[in-house]
C-alpha cells in the first residue's frame, strides 16, 4: 500500500514548508525585490540543494546501516535529533522579521542574474546546518520504517518523492503569491505556525524513539 508513504512524505513536506528560516524569507524578498523569473530560479536552486543532501544524507545512513548493522542506533539518533530540533523550534528558535521591498516585481532578469539567483539559493539552502540535520533526521526516521517493509527502496522513493514534490510546489506558490504573503508574515502568525512545526516535530520523535526501543 502506498497511501503511509504518500502520507509521510506530504507531512514531512509541510514541515520543511511552514519551517521558519532565513529561506522563506529569501524566497519572499528575491521575488519581490528582483521579480518572479528571479524567484523561481532561487527556488530550483533550493529544490537542488534539497535533493543532494537528501541524496547524501541516505547514502551515508545506508552506509552505517551496513558497516554498523545497527538499525536501532540509527532510529536512536534521529529521534535524539528530532527531539532537539522540536524544542528548539518550539521553544528557543528566534523569529526575525525580513525587510522586503516591492522594487522588483516587474524587473527583467538576464540569463545571467538567473544563474546568479539559482546558484544563491542552492548555497543558501546546502550551507544551513539546520537543513542538513533535518534531513539526516528525517531519512533515519524513513529509512527505519523502510526497513519494515516488503519493497523498501519504493517506499523511500515515493516518501521522499512527495516530500520534495509538495515543498517544491509550495516555494513556487510562495513566490507567485509573495506580495500577498509579505503582509501576513507578522510575528504573531509566525510565532503560531512556528509553534505548529515543533509541535509536529516532537510527535514523529517521540514516534522514531518508540520504534527504536521496540527494535532493541
Amino acid at each position: 500500500m502506498l497511501i503511509e508513504p504518500i502520507f509521510k512524505g506530504l507531512l514531512l513536506g509541510f514541515i520543511l514548508s511552514i519551517s521558519i528560516g532565513p529561506v522563506i524569507f529569501a524566497i519572499i524578498k528575491q521575488s519581490l525585490t528582483n521579480g518572479k523569473r528571479s524567484g523561481y530560479a532561487f527556488v530550483a536552486g533550493v529544490s537542488s540543494s534539497d535533493l543532494a543532501l537528501l541524496f547524501i544524507c541516505n547514502f551515508f545512513t545506508s552506509l552505517f546501516n551496513i558497516v554498523l548493522n545497527h538499525k536501532a542506533t540509527i532510529a536512536l539518533a534521529g529521534a535524539g535529533f528530532l527531539l532537539l530540533m522540536g524544542l528548539y523550534t518550539l521553544f528557543f528558535k528566534k523569529l526575525r522579521l525580513e525587510n522586503m521591498g516591492m522594487d522588483g516585481v516587474n524587473k527583467n532578469m538576464s540569463i545571467k542574474n538567473l544563474v546568479s539567483s539559482y546558484f544563491s539559493g542552492f548555497l543558501m539552502n546546502t550551507l544551513n546546518p539546520s537543513v542538513f540535520l533535518f534531513w539526516f533526521a528525517w531519512t533515519a526516521a524513513i529509512n527505519t520504517s523502510a526497513d519494515d517493509t516488503t519493497n523498501p527502496i519504493q517506499y523511500k522513493l515515493v516518501v521522499f518523492g512527495t516530500c520534495l514534490g509538495f515543498v517544491l510546489l509550495s516555494d513556487l506558490i510562495k513566490v507567485f503569491l509573495a506580495g500577498k504573503l509579505r503582509p501576513r508574515l507578522t510575528e504573531k502568525n509566525l510565532l503560531w505556525i512556528n509553534r505548529v512545526s515543533g509541535m509536529i516535530i516532537l510527535i514523529f520523535s517521540a514516534v522514531l524513539l518508540y520504534s527504536a526501543i521496540l527494535i532493541y
